[in-house]
């Protein structure tokens, strides 16, 4: 082999790496056609030969004996099948569609007598809606049809909302079978939402942080996970407004007020976790110095501080502009200097 082939050779395996790598990468996120809101309402309609034959007759046929039904009837569904409770909202055939179908066949006899066998009776489940496998807008449209139309008022923008957007359903949250809780508690919230926001899950180790993982302050403490009309699904409609309700003494208005930085937090703070103090996106000074030029401090001799303890006290802007996020006091020089 020539030497010429060689280099070709060592230049084209690269080449044929890359063009399947990129191939490959270009399968992993393909954009997915949003169907009409029609199609999805036909996805939860059910067979269209079966009938409604009511919660007793599918339970009596299939899950009488099921621990599924022993916690579907702690949760706060179950609660609302009962007679007493006066509520008739909702039953299996509500989410699962009609059932006479999956038991066709079945009698509470029949049930009773592969129970004492030790054989489990199952229904013809094929013959339901297969919820597992609907698309994400499906599966939530399930809820939507009851908890759009009652006083779940945080569910109403849920269409226009972030998780919505980004295929996210309820049932990735939520399990109606798993117990009598059916909400996220505070405390459980953080390891639920880490299970997709893993960046965030690593700012919050960061040596500065919020105290999430410490157990004060939860992700639902700022963003409405149901959706909302702020950017980031914030509770607020600003970022500031969703900051004061916990640090009231940034709310202002001030006499002196710090320009732009009043209107948006972020600007200057990492919400989630930052490697510098106080959450900062930088350290100080450089931080400042990307709006505000620099300036010396009076170092001469006689002057008001000695050149070594500017050098070790007065790197920090905030040494001095100790009220930076506003002020209604001025300076000595009768301006707003944010010292006082």
């Amino acid at each position: 082999m020539s030497t010429r082939q060689r280099r070709l050779n060592r230049l084209c395996l690269p080449l044929t790496i890359l063009i399947a790598f990129i191939g490959g990468c270009a399968d992993l996120k393909k954009s997915k056609p949003i169907l009409p809101i029609r199609e999805y309402e036909k996805m939860i309609v059910g067979n269209l030969y079966a009938d409604y034959v009511g919660t007793q007759n599918c339970l009596a046929a299939c899950h009488e004996h099921d621990k599924l039904k022993l916690s579907f009837d702690a949760s706060t569904m179950g609660a609302q099948l009962k007679k007493e409770s006066g509520m008739p909202l909702v039953d299996c055939e509500s989410c699962h569609g009609p059932g006479s179908l999956a038991i066709k066949g079945l009698t509470r006899e029949m049930v009773e007598m592969n129970a004492a066998k030790g054989i489990k009776t199952a229904c013809d489940f094929k013959t339901l809606i297969d919820l597992k496998n609907l698309p994400a807008t499906a599966q939530s449209l399930t809820c939507l049809k009851c908890h759009t139309v009652n006083a779940t008022f945080n569910l109403h923008n849920w269409n226009a909302g972030l998780h919505a957007l980004n295929e996210v359903s309820c049932f990735d949250c939520h399990d109606i079978h798993a117990g009598p809780d059916l909400k996220v508690t505070p405390l459980a919230s953080g390891r639920l939402c880490f299970s997709c926001h893993q960046a965030a899950q690593a700012q919050f180790s960061l040596p500065s942080h919020h105290p999430l993982k410490e157990g004060r302050v939860f992700c639902i403490d700022c963003h409405n996970p149901h959706g909302g009309f702020a950017d980031h699904n914030l509770h607020q409609d600003t970022v500031k407004e969703t900051c004061v309700q916990c640090h009231p003494d940034k709310r202002g208005p001030f006499l002196y007020e710090h320009a732009d930085v009043m209107d948006n937090c972020a600007n200057c703070h990492s919400p989630h976790g930052s490697v510098n103090n106080k959450l900062l996106n930088a350290r100080e000074p450089f931080l400042c110095l990307q709006c505000h030029e620099g300036h010396r401090l009076n170092t001469e001799e006689g002057g008001s501080a000695s050149a070594e303890r500017a050098r070790a006290f007065y790197t920090r802007c905030t040494d001095c502009h100790s009220t930076l996020h506003g002020s209604d006091v001025p300076s000595t020089s009768g301006g707003g200097r944010f010292i006082r």
